[in-house]
């Protein structure tokens, strides 16, 4: 309660950044609107809190630095305010792929399709990179309006779960969100590790069903609620692992991309669509801009730029702020990198 209190009461200017508005909060902390007064830019602030995950925190920073893509909503740099890391990075201003599901309803395809396309074009990137994300979810995909067009940008965001993975390399671990968590994952324990894109390409099909449906492919809200917490997720699994989707909700979607979603959302990874397959799939190429076909093979040229924060730059403010603990910083205190 203490941590959030003090958030709340975080000054208006933070070194050159200049606090505009609230854009959310979670368990990690908040983000904020934030105006860089030096260059007049709008960005985001994510404040995270005092205690948070060290392990977590560096994971966010150093692979989300790595990666440098129009569908991927940019670092910027890594600042302090006293024991509070800071990720400032690009602000997105159409809000997360989820509150705009739950204000619109679910999707028309061709919506649907367009914001999809950009998912799986900046998953193929990160993918080719060598991280899988491990946490894809509509919470973590912001939507950025294009002026004077009716355009939605898809980028995606919070790599606090990312991993470098090689080729052929395995995760163990346990994490994500329950329901894009694809049933290897959930059910990993005792396993020698799963393939961590493959799961990527489950919690892609699950935001792809929840964008056509606005509700999730496997258990109903109805179940959900009459349901106890263990019951729900025990239910999830031999769902999935089943492979026994809710079609009704699908009744106006066409037959070519329910094709696709049950390829995405096949139980076995080794049956799963690949990255690749799905983009070689007839419904995903319907109406796909030229450029995304090259998007790709351009980004992967990109090297971290030599003025870019660098890591032993950005671990020492981390650990100058693990130095500062809990006490309540000055305004001197504000830390940042030139």
């Amino acid at each position: 309660m203490s941590n959030l209190k003090t958030m709340a009461n975080l000054p208006r200017i933070m070194g050159k950044y200049e606090v505009l508005e609230e854009l959310g909060s979670g368990t990690f902390g908040n983000v904020r609107k934030v105006k860089n007064t030096e260059t007049y830019e709008i960005l985001a602030m994510k404040i995270l809190k005092p205690d948070s995950d060290q392990m977590l925190v560096e994971r966010e920073i150093f692979n989300h630095r790595l990666l440098e893509h129009p569908h991927i909503v940019e670092f910027c740099e890594v600042v302090c305010w006293g024991s509070r890391p800071c990720i400032v990075m690009e602000y997105a201003n159409g809000g997360n792929l989820r509150k705009w599901v739950e204000a619109q309803g679910a999707l028309m395809e061709n919506q649907a399709r367009r914001l999809f396309q950009q998912l799986i074009v900046a998953v193929d990137y990160c993918h080719k990179r060598g991280f899988a994300h491990r946490d894809i979810k509509p919470d973590n995909l912001m939507l950025h309006k294009v002026e004077g067009t009716k355009n939605l940008l898809l980028k995606m965001c919070d790599f606090g779960l990312s991993k470098y993975v090689s080729e052929s390399g395995l995760s163990n671990a346990k994490v994500g969100t329950l329901d894009y968590m694809a049933p290897e994952v959930m059910d990993s324990r005792g396993r020698n590790g799963y393939d961590a894109k493959a799961a990527d390409v489950w919690s892609c099909g699950v935001v792809l069903y929840v964008m056509l449906c606005g509700c999730f492919p496997f258990i109903s809200e109805v179940e959900r609620m009459v349901r106890s917490k263990a019951d729900v997720e025990h239910c999830l699994l031999e769902r999935m692992q089943e492979g026994k989707m809710l079609d009704h909700p699908l009744g106006s979607v066409t037959e070519q991309c329910i094709d696709m979603l049950r390829g995405m959302l096949e139980p076995e990874p080794e049956k799963r669509l690949t990255i690749e397959k799905i983009m070689e799939h007839p419904w995903f190429n319907i109406e796909l801009p030229a450029e995304a076909r090259e998007m790709n093979t351009t980004c992967l040229t990109w090297t971290v730029p030599p003025e870019r924060q660098q890591p032993d730059q950005i671990k020492k403010l981390l650990q100058e702020a693990r130095g500062v603990g809990g006490k309540q910083p000055s305004r001197g205190q504000f830390r940042t990198v030139l």
